[in-house]
C-alpha cells in the first residue's frame, strides 16, 4: 500500500508541473499577446494577406512621426494587399495635415489604397482625405471645411484691469506677433493676413489638383462650411457614397485586391494616447454616467484644440462660436 501510494503522488507531482509549467506558457503568450496589440504589431495576423485599415481620428497634431513609420511598416508589409484610411477628423495643424497627406501619398506609391470617411472629414481632416485616388463618405458623412484659421487671445484688457504692463524690446516692430499682452497693430495683422492667405491658397490647390475641380468648383467648395458626403458627391468632393463595404470593393473592382480579404487595424507603434481626460471618461462611462462622459469628452476636446500652435486647418462649432 505504501509504494502504491508513493507512485501515486508521483503521478499527481508530475501533473501539477505539466499544468503549472503550461499556465506560466499562457500567461507568457498572453503578455506577449497583449504588447503586441498595445504597440500596433499583429504577429499572429503578419502571414495572411489582407487588408490593412489606418485610422486618423480626432484632432491632427503637428507631429505625425508615429504615423509616418507606420506607413512605412504597411509599405514594406508583403501581405498587405490594400489599405483603407478610415478618416474621422475635424481636422487639426494644417503641418500635421500637410505631414499626413504627404505620407499617405508615398504609400500610395506601394500599395493600392482608398479613403473611407466614416464621420467627419473636415479641414485638416479632408486633406488627409485628399491624399487617396477614390474617397468614399457616408451619405450622413461631413467633409470640406476648405479654409485656414489663425487664432490667438488678446489679454491687454484683463492684463490692465490687474494693473499689469508687459514691457517689450524689439528688433524689429513684426517680432513676437501677434502678442497677447497688447491689441494688434495694423502692420502684424496685415502680415498675418497674407500667411493665411498663402495658406488657403496651397490648401485650395491642392483640392483643385486631386479632385479635378476647375477654379469655379473649387471656389464655390471653399467658403470655409462642411457639406454632407451627399452634397459632397454632387461637388465632387467625395467618389461615392457608402461604408467600408464599398471601399473594399472598390479595392477589389479597380486595384485587383483578392476578394473577401480580412480587413486589419494596423497602429501606430509607442506611447498610448490614454491621459487624464481620457481615464475620467471612460470611468465616467463605466459607472453609467454617460451624460457627464459626453461633457468630458467635449471638453477633452476643446482643451486639445485650444492647445494647438501654428495655423489651423480645423472645424469645430464650439471652437467657431
Amino acid at each position: 500500500m505504501d509504494a502504491e501510494l508513493i507512485a501515486d503522488r508521483r503521478r499527481l507531482r508530475r501533473k501539477l508541473s505539466f499544468w503549472r509549467l503550461a499556465g506560466i506558457l499562457g500567461a507568457i503568450l498572453a503578455v506577449v499577446a497583449i504588447g503586441a496589440a498595445f504597440s500596433g504589431r499583429a504577429p499572429f495576423r503578419a502571414a495572411q494577406n489582407q487588408i490593412a485599415r489606418i485610422s486618423v481620428g480626432g484632432f491632427i497634431r503637428s507631429d505625425q512621426q508615429r504615423m509616418a513609420d507606420l506607413f512605412k511598416r504597411v509599405a514594406e508589409a508583403r501581405h498587405v494587399s490594400g489599405v483603407i484610411i478610415a478618416v474621422d477628423s475635424p481636422g487639426g495643424t494644417t503641418t500635421g495635415a500637410e505631414e499626413l497627406f504627404r505620407g499617405i501619398r508615398q504609400l500610395a506609391e506601394k500599395k493600392p489604397l482608398v479613403t473611407f470617411v466614416e464621420g467627419t472629414a473636415a479641414s485638416g481632416g479632408y486633406i488627409t482625405a485628399l491624399a487617396a485616388d477614390h474617397i468614399v463618405a457616408r451619405e450622413t458623412s461631413l467633409v470640406g471645411s476648405i479654409g485656414v484659421l489663425f487664432q490667438y487671445p488678446d489679454l491687454s484688457k484683463l492684463l490692465g484691469t490687474l494693473g499689469v504692463n508687459v514691457e517689450e524690446i524689439k528688433s524689429a516692430p513684426l517680432k513676437a506677433e501677434p502678442s497677447p499682452f497688447h491689441p494688434t497693430s495694423p502692420e502684424a495683422r496685415a502680415a498675418l493676413q497674407q500667411i493665411v492667405a498663402d495658406t488657403f491658397d496651397w490648401f485650395k490647390t491642392l483640392v483643385a489638383e486631386r479632385r479635378r475641380l476647375s477654379g469655379a468648383e473649387v471656389n464655390a467648395v471653399s467658403s470655409g462650411r462642411v457639406f454632407s458626403g451627399r452634397q459632397g458627391l454632387g461637388l465632387k468632393l467625395v467618389d461615392e457614397l457608402g461604408g467600408e463595404r464599398e471601399a473594399v470593393a472598390w479595392l477589389e473592382r479597380e486595384k485587383n485586391v483578392g476578394k473577401n480579404l480580412p480587413v486589419r487595424d494596423w497602429k501606430p507603434r509607442g506611447r498610448s494616447d490614454f491621459d487624464l481626460w481620457t481615464g475620467a471618461t471612460a470611468a465616467a462611462e463605466l459607472f453609467g454616467f454617460d451624460d457627464l462622459g459626453r461633457k468630458l469628452r467635449n471638453a477633452a476636446e476643446a482643451t486639445r484644440a485650444a492647445s494647438l500652435d501654428g495655423l489651423l486647418a480645423v472645424w469645430h462649432p464650439s471652437l467657431e462660436k
